[in-house]
């Protein structure tokens, strides 16, 4: 019996800070150590091409966001883990996708609204990105994508393209489902109402490669005691990363010293800053001996790319054949 497909990209728009680990990369780690399900992990340079990265940036960050998913744990022989540019079909199957899609459909997504304020302006791609995102994941006939609940429309939208693809040329896609995780919610350390963003500045956010000096000196500038409410949400931050990454002892011990007012933040701060140090040490080394090696890098993501190509040339030659142009 066939394990069921997943299928989840990130973008190399940054080095991966906490809660890019917390939000996906540690979820995608569980479910490869499950073997319960085939697993396409993908960089997804296409998407990047929305940003504002330069042709070098972006061949540089690449390289960066493999040797950081390889170095957290992406083993190359459990889960297929390639560059989504480096497979032949992604944006084919998205043209097929947006000749079914309606405009209206995609002008609802929540995220192209948000990104085209943000931005100050609105491409073809950042408006259709949800289609090739479809394409991505269909490809490979991907059953179920694991998503926080801020995804959840854009696995809805592909769900509908499945659909509207299978009513008009017959029946062939899954129609794929949201696998909803346990996102922890991760605040910015400086503006903890506010989600934890490069976006927002070097200060905000704690990167997986950080020295444990560089996590120290963050964390210290971090916000706690703020105005209103029972518990301040940088102080609520802060314990919901110890809860993450710390002992559960120690965190149980700060929860208690803040519920009856004898917490000292710079005890908890260091704590906190020791613990996340002390999780990402292998990964460190890890990551800077990936660098080092480019070549390494470049056998993994080809042979990656090739297992993902086999399936996807399959699919599409389906594809081809049902819509009429082979």
């Amino acid at each position: 019996m066939s394990k069921p497909v997943i299928v989840s990209g990130i973008q190399p728009t940054g080095n991966l800070h906490i809660g890019n680990y917390l939000g996906a990369v540690k979820n995608w780690l569980e479910l490869q150590k499950s073997g319960k399900y085939e697993l396409y992990i993908f960089i997804a340079d296409l998407h990047s091409l929305t940003g504002k990265l330069t042709a070098e940036q972006l061949r540089e960050q690449v390289k960066i966001t493999a040797a950081e998913l390889l170095a957290a744990g992406i083993d190359p022989d459990k889960t297929t883990f390639f560059v989504q540019s480096q497979v032949v079909g992604h944006a084919d199957l998205a043209w097929i996708f947006n000749c079914v899609t309606p405009m209206s459909e995609l002008e609802r997504m929540t995220q192209y609204k948000d990104k085209s304020e943000q931005l100050n302006k609105t491409t073809a791609g950042l408006f259709d990105y949800p289609v090739l995102q479809a394409a991505d994941i269909l490809i490979y006939k991907g059953e179920q994508v694991p998503v926080g609940q801020d995804q959840v429309q854009h696995v809805e939208l592909t769900r509908d393209v499945a659909r509207w693809f299978n009513n008009r040329y017959g029946e062939f896609f899954p129609e794929a489902k949201h696998l909803l995780t346990h996102v922890p919610k991760v605040m910015s350390l400086l503006e903890p109402e506010k989600k934890m963003s490069k976006s927002l500045g070097a200060g905000h956010v704690v990167e997986l490669r950080e020295t444990p000096e560089e996590i120290e000196n963050k964390v210290k500038r971090a916000v706690t005691a703020t105005s209103g409410g029972a518990q301040a949400p940088g102080v609520a931050n802060l314990l919901g990363l110890l809860k993450e990454f710390g002992e559960k002892k120690v965190y149980e011990a700060f929860v208690a010293a803040e519920k009856d007012g004898s917490i000292r933040y710079g005890d908890l701060k260091k704590s906190l800053s020791d613990a996340i140090a002390k999780h990402f040490a292998d990964f460190r080394e890890k990551r800077a001996k990936l660098l080092k090696d480019e070549k390494k890098l470049e056998k993994i993501l080809a042979k990656g790319a090739a297992k993902a190509q086999k399936v996807a040339t399959a699919n599409m030659q389906v594809v081809q054949k049902l819509v009429g142009i082979k």
